[in-house]
């Protein structure tokens, strides 16, 4: 088998370690025919982060626009729509929390020794601590203020990606709600656009391990093997999150909020969370978790076919967890001392930013890079976890597909439908 039919993670897997073994034996001053590798270590490294900034406007935008005006041409952004956005809210929100929390007991990013010197990092580490000196509740004001922007491509030139994001929740909306000839019209462009994107996506994701290799050979070829050292510590400090949300946060909402068994329901969408880890994306693995939440759980297809499809684009629980420890951890890695306001800060970008996510593998990257520019991190610091997102990227989109079935369960049976998660569930419950 070549190494082009092996599955993503894999192939990442392989130049991770190619990454290490090479990075090891060529140092900073071995060269090729003239030109040092580590240049060209650095060269093809930016490359790729690169083309994972130039995914961050269509992809986003176009996402979310086709996402809300499904909804509206669903006719049910009432009742049913009311309380499924109340729960994503909800269960983002705790995910966000836990994750604050554990990385901040835990600190992975608190080193020995200097930053630069461990993790291989450019910025200047002062000049980054006399900026988040001055952070405080005018920072929130200013996130609120650029939720709508003056210029909306100036806003996508200047990756202001909150106003852009309010914008395609609004222009979405609303567009859902024109007549029909201009409305099929607008949402076939959209949809258009947000299907190129994932095929653009996708070529980009081919050249993963390549840039994985890369930027993993550039930071061993100048800083040896310490820098794996604190990753390895972040890489725990995910899963440890991941895990709490996973198997205490959502279980309790199932039993106190829907009234069933956590381990009966984990069973039913096994199947689900096993194609989630498998795939890394949670809009290839709707179809098979619609079908277990019908067919196992006894979901309708009333509430299924509404709710999953809209978790399928804004509720990222694993997601917004994800990148609320990515940030923490790259401000730690720069020795900035985050404030109270300034973790808020992280917290409210990382609700709204998931929301944007598409959900195919690796999309967190780009809000990542939103919320690093946001806050006024050096992007340089996406490059600190590229060697174990791809691993973690199947965590949280299991967690994310699991969450949302834990929603359609949870809403089923707050609009009264029999039948959920019993020995023998019907295909199609009835409404009581």
């Amino acid at each position: 088998m070549s190494v082009m039919k092996l599955k993503l993670h894999w192939q990442i897997l392989i130049g991770l370690a190619l990454g290490v073994l090479i990075g090891l034996l060529s140092g900073e001053q071995a060269a090729l025919f003239g030109v040092q590798l580590y240049a060209i270590f650095t060269f093809v490294g930016a490359l790729f982060l690169n083309a994972l900034k130039m995914l961050v406007v269509p992809l986003i935008v176009s996402s979310i626009i086709i996402g809300i005006a499904g909804i509206g041409q669903s006719d049910a952004l009432g009742r049913l729509g009311l309380k499924t956005l109340g729960y994503y809210v909800l269960t983002s929100f705790l995910a966000v929390v836990v994750g604050l929390t554990v990385v901040n007991l835990i600190q992975p990013g608190v080193i020995n020794g200097s930053a630069a010197d461990v993790f291989g990092l450019q910025a200047d580490s002062g000049a980054l601590a006399e900026q988040f000196a001055d952070k405080g509740t005018s920072d929130i004001v200013e996130i609120f203020l650029r939720m709508i922007p003056i210029n909306i491509v100036a806003a996508a030139s200047a990756g202001q990606m909150l106003g852009l994001i309010f914008f395609s929740l609004l222009y979405g909306f609303f567009m859902a709600r024109i007549e029909t000839p201009y409305r099929e019209a607008q949402f076939n462009f959209f949809n258009g656009i947000f299907q190129v994107m994932i095929r653009i996506t996708d070529l980009v994701m081919k050249f993963a391990p390549i840039g994985v290799f890369a930027l993993v050979a550039k930071t061993v070829a100048s800083t040896g093997l310490e820098a794996f050292i604190p990753m390895a510590k972040f890489f725990l400090t995910v899963v440890l999150a991941l895990g709490i949300h996973f198997f205490i946060t959502l279980p309790l909402l199932l039993r106190f909020l829907g009234g069933v068994s956590p381990l009966r329901h984990y069973r039913a969408v096994s199947t689900a969370q096993l194609t989630a880890f498998s795939t890394a994306s949670s809009s290839s693995t709707l179809p098979i978790t619609m079908e277990c939440i019908e067919k196992n759980a006894g979901v309708s297809n009333r509430t299924s076919s509404f709710v999953l499809p809209l978790g399928a684009t804004v509720n990222m629980d694993g997601t917004a967890l994800y990148e609320c420890v990515v940030v923490l951890f790259i401000a730690q890695a720069y020795g900035i001392d985050m404030s109270l306001m300034t973790q808020l800060t992280v917290v409210l970008l990382a609700l709204t930013t998931s929301i944007g996510v598409a959900g195919i593998p690796a999309a967190s990257l780009v809000a990542i890079a939103i919320i690093l520019s946001a806050v006024g991190l050096p992007l340089e610091g996406i490059g600190l976890v590229l060697a174990v997102d791809r691993l973690l990227d199947m965590m949280r989109t299991t967690v994310n597909v699991t969450s949302d079935s834990c929603g359609a369960v949870i809403i089923a049976k707050s609009e009264g439908e029999q039948g959920i998660l019993e020995d023998a569930p019907q295909s199609n419950a009835s409404l009581a």
